[in-house]
């Protein structure tokens, strides 16, 4: 397997921890930063689980303009966690990552992503002394987010649901196509999906130059992505088939099971979370004791990139901080 550099510091306060996970011989990587100045009393802890494509230090930590949505959640007095999964950032690839993509199934699927999940989570609890708590998801990490809040509803304060990926319905005489274990992605494929949802008419809503600054350290987190031709980063299919498999009516999860308060936030322009998968979604948190639907105007799927970031940190801020349970009616 590739070896890793040591994670580089996104913060002087910055702590890292290596972990046993599910998978024998494959150790997770956590980044943790602790509020500076916190009223809670037990401390309050929120873990960030990545999506499709990117691991935490590009997402939650990475800082535009000199601040990231991790600096605003410790601000508001939280402890924030970020979790890479197998395969992602600085966690230690599968070893079918070394062999040819074709000889494997997608890698990274939520069934085993949950397990990973599973386990730093146990860790943090432990390492922090508390009982539960809030997790954070972009996208396809909903769905492990969902297996592990279904089945573990005791360690969970609340979910935040960003751009989560919703059910629809099966196509008949359609199956989902099949993906391999593994795919090369390139700074170009990603711009290319960062934009393709701002209207036409509309001015841009991610700053290029910011882009161009996030995607050397995009490339920075596979030591072997300028050696490619082009550069890309080595990635697991597992997420990808999941989102296709979603739009083929096979969630990876069942959200009846969450008994955790839910927020969903989106965006207006975000094609991957549209207006009737946000309401199938709202609507199949049958358990969940308090459901929010926040829609932002003038964000897509990759809204923590864009001009609207701030309205995102804030409501996500705005549901951890809500004292808003109710029971579920008998």
């Amino acid at each position: 397997m590739t070896d890793f550099p040591i994670a580089p510091q996104l913060d002087p306060r910055e702590q890292h921890f290596r972990i046993r996970g599910p998978r024998q011989g494959l150790s997770l990587f956590l980044r943790f930063l602790p509020a500076l100045d916190t009223g809670f009393e037990p401390r309050r802890a929120v873990l960030y689980v990545h999506g499709a494509t990117f691991p935490s230090a590009l997402s939650i930590a990475h800082r535009f303009d000199g601040k990231s949505w991790r600096d605003a959640l410790g601000e508001a007095g939280f402890d924030v966690w970020a979790l890479d999964f197998y395969g992602f950032g600085h966690s230690d690839r599968y070893p079918e990552m070394d062999q040819p993509a074709t000889d494997h199934s997608p890698l990274c699927v939520a069934e085993d992503a949950a397990k990973q999940l599973e386990a730093a989570i146990r860790f943090i609890l432990g390492h922090q002394k508390l009982d539960k708590l809030s997790l954070i998801s972009h996208s396809w990490g909903s769905m492990p987010v969902g297996r592990f809040a279904g089945a573990h509803s005791a360690l969970v304060d609340r979910l935040v649901l960003f751009a989560p990926i919703g059910r629809r319905g099966p196509r008949r005489y359609e199956m989902p196509p099949s993906f391999p274990a593994w795919r090369i992605v390139t700074p170009q494929d990603q711009w290319n999906r960062f934009v393709e949802d701002v209207p036409a008419h509309e001015p841009p809503v991610l700053s290029r130059i910011h882009f161009e600054q996030w995607s050397q350290h995009y490339l920075d987190s596979d030591p072997d992505s300028r050696s490619r031709d082009p550069a890309g980063v080595k990635t697991p299919l597992g997420p990808f088939s999941e989102i296709i498999k979603a739009w083929h009516g096979q969630l990876a999860y069942d959200p009846a099971l969450v008994r955790a308060p839910v927020a969903i936030i989106r965006g207006e322009w975000d094609g991957l979370m549209q207006d009737d998968d946000a309401r199938w979604l709202f609507d199949a948190f049958t358990q969940s004791p308090v459901k929010r639907d926040i829609k932002i105007g003038r964000g897509t799927h990759l809204m923590h990139f864009e001009t609207m970031r701030p309205a995102l940190w804030q409501e996500s801020i705005n549901f951890l901080l809500a004292n808003d349970t109710a029971p579920i009616p008998a």
